[in-house]
C-alpha cells in the first residue's frame, strides 16, 4: 500500500511538473510585449533608441516610427498603426484633440524642448529694428510661445486678459518696432528660412534646430526657460490608459539613466522634467 501511494504521489508531481513546464513555455512562447512608438528623428527617436535595451529587460519590444512632421503621427495613433507617440508638447496635444476630435490621453511628460528665437545677421536684441520681420510656424499651439518669449524681452505686449498660452498674434496690443509676423510656414522648413531670411527673426522648434546644427544654448537669439509649460509627452488613446507596457514606457523615459543620457547628449537644449 505504501509502495502505491508513494507510486501515486511520485505520478501527481509528475503530472504538476509538466504542466508548470507547458505553461511556462507557453508563456516564453509568446514572446516580448511589443509596442510601436511614433516619434521626430531629433531628439525623440534618439531617446527612445536609447532606451530600448532598458525595455528589452522589461520584455518590451519596441519598434520606433520616424516622423519628419507634426500631422502624421497623431493621425497614425488615432487610426491604430502606432501604440503611442513622443513628439508634441501638451498644448499642441490639446489643441489636436479638440479640432480633430481624437480621444488621447497624456499619459506623462518626458522634457521639455526650449523654444528658441535665432536670427542670421541680429546678435542683440538692441539692433532688432523697426519692421522686422518674425517668422514662426504655422501650428497655432506654438504662436503663444513664441509671443510671450517677445513680451519678456519687451518687445511687444499682449492683452493681458488673454492666457498666454492661447495668444495669437492679434492679441498684440502695442508693438513699438512695428514687428510684421509671418505665421504659415511649415515647422520643419523654419532652418531654411534662418538660412535665407538673414534680417528676420526665425522661431524655430528645437528639434528642427538639433537637426539644422543650431546649438540652442549658444545660437539663439532669445531662448524660453526650463519653467515652460510646454512638457513633451507620451500620447496613447483613450482606451489604452491603463496599458502597462505604454506606463513601463514612461518610466524608463523618466529613469535616471535617460534623465541622464538628455542631460549629457543634449547640453541643455533638451531638458527633462521632474518626476
Amino acid at each position: 500500500m505504501k509502495k502505491f501511494v508513494t507510486l501515486l504521489f511520485a505520478l501527481l508531481l509528475f503530472v504538476l511538473a509538466a504542466c508548470g513546464t507547458s505553461e511556462e513555455d507557453s508563456q516564453n512562447a509568446e514572446g516580448p510585449t511589443e509596442l510601436t512608438v511614433g516619434a521626430t528623428s531629433v531628439p525623440h527617436a534618439e531617446i527612445l533608441e536609447e532606451a530600448k535595451p532598458l525595455l528589452e529587460e522589461k520584455g518590451i519590444e519596441l519598434t520606433i516610427e520616424e516622423y519628419q512632421d507634426y500631422v502624421f503621427p497623431n493621425d497614425d495613433l488615432d487610426s491604430g498603426t502606432l501604440d503611442a507617440n513622443y513628439f508634441q508638447h501638451i498644448p499642441y496635444l490639446e489643441s489636436q484633440m479638440e479640432e480633430k476630435g481624437f480621444d488621447f490621453v497624456n499619459m506623462g511628460g518626458i522634457h521639455i524642448e526650449p523654444m528658441g528665437i535665432y536670427s542670421k545677421n541680429i546678435k542683440s536684441i538692441d539692433d532688432i529694428k523697426e519692421g522686422t520681420v518674425v517668422i514662426m510656424s504655422n501650428s497655432v499651439a506654438d504662436h503663444g510661445r513664441v509671443l510671450s518669449l517677445l513680451q519678456n524681452k519687451d518687445l511687444i505686449k499682449l492683452d493681458e486678459s488673454v492666457d498666454p498660452v492661447d495668444a495669437t498674434v492679434k492679441d498684440v496690443v502695442e508693438n513699438p518696432l512695428n514687428l510684421e509676423f509671418e505665421t504659415e510656414v511649415d515647422a520643419g522648413f523654419l532652418p531654411e528660412f534662418y538660412n535665407r531670411e538673414a534680417d528676420a527673426l526665425v522661431a524655430i522648434n528645437t528639434n528642427y534646430a538639433i537637426e539644422a546644427d543650431l546649438v540652442p544654448t549658444e545660437d539663439a537669439l532669445i531662448l524660453e526657460g526650463s519653467e515652460s509649460p510646454y512638457v513633451n509627452v507620451i500620447a496613447a488613446r483613450k482606451e489604452d490608459e491603463n496599458n502597462e507596457a505604454i506606463k513601463t514606457l514612461v518610466e524608463v523615459l523618466r529613469s535616471e539613466e535617460i534623465q541622464t543620457f538628455i542631460e549629457e547628449k543634449y547640453e541643455g537644449a533638451v531638458v527633462p522634467v521632474d518626476k
